[in-house]
């Protein structure tokens, strides 16, 4: 028994010096009662379901594209803990409370949500969390636009500094991290739509037009279709190495496990009155 357990003493001392994170060590920390997840547990129970949706997408991609689906998995639990910070700036742990951002300016707003990233590293780093996962965490949001709050400033300012409303980056890199930023992309967005009914069942679009019902509704193939085009024409993915073949069979690894938990409303059309 010696040599085997010589063997898994060596590889992890050689994957640990190569900066690569070793399945024993995601396996310790996927676990619950690692001190961040229960921070975040406890503290934003909201972004913790959320952040084990993710997980549950991200995993089932990287298996549609043979990538590293425990990487992923682990790397989508922590991915946001920096949201433990304030935790009620963020509409996952809001649960009906009034939208704090109500009361801010939209720098001010989109400054706090950019720090989530920041702050999400620094705490990783304290807590010795290995580079790979760190890297995930700040790669998650690339150098996206916080849309709702630079629109917010478009009308109330007469010039705006794009820059005040983008993430720090850096662009995910690896195809693991290309695909956590669209599962974390998707699972919030799918979430919204279906929570405010504007999630159709396939080929429910009646008298729309294909691409959405008139009150903003669409079918999940086409919302799901529509957030990959949306981070491919940003460019985010650009630095990524995923094919275009490889974005077709995420889409459908993210679409067939949320048909298994949303079940879209049929858009039936009106009563005819007589």
């Amino acid at each position: 028994m010696r040599w085997p357990c010589l063997s898994l003493g060596v590889f992890n001392l050689v994957s640990r010096a190569a900066g690569q994170v070793t399945p024993l060590q995601l396996m310790e920390l996927a676990h619950p009662s690692r001190p961040l997840l229960r921070k975040l547990i406890r503290e934003a129970p909201g972004t913790y379901y959320h952040s084990v949706a993710v997980g549950n997408l991200a995993e089932a991609a990287a298996e549609a594209i043979s990538a590293d689906a425990l990487l992923l998995r682990v790397a989508a639990y922590y991915h946001d803990i920096g949201k433990t910070i304030r935790p009620y700036f963020f509409t996952d742990n809001q649960m009906g409370r009034e939208n704090v951002h109500n009361d801010l300016d939209p720098q001010t707003s989109a400054q706090i949500i950019v720090d989530h990233v920041r702050e999400g590293v620094k705490m990783a780093r304290a807590a010795g969390l290995p580079q790979q996962i760190i890297d995930f965490i700040s790669s998650h949001h690339g150098t996206g636009l916080i849309r709702h709050f630079y629109q917010e400033a478009l009308q109330l300012q007469d010039t705006v500094d794009e820059r005040d409303f983008r993430y720090p980056g850096p662009r995910p890199h690896t195809r693991e991290q290309g695909i956590l930023m669209l599962a974390d992309s998707v699972e919030a967005t799918v979430r919204s739509k279906a929570q405010n009914g504007k999630l159709l069942a396939a080929g429910a679009h009646g008298d729309t037009p294909a691409n959405g019902a008139s009150n903003g509704a669409q079918t999940l193939d086409d919302l799901v279709q529509s957030i990959i085009n949306a981070r491919v024409r940003e460019g985010e993915l650009d630095e990524s190495p995923l094919t275009m073949r490889e974005l077709s069979l995420i889409k459908q690894a993210f679409v067939t496990s949320l048909q298994s938990i949303y079940h879209p409303r049929v858009d039936y059309a009106p009563p005819v009155m007589r």
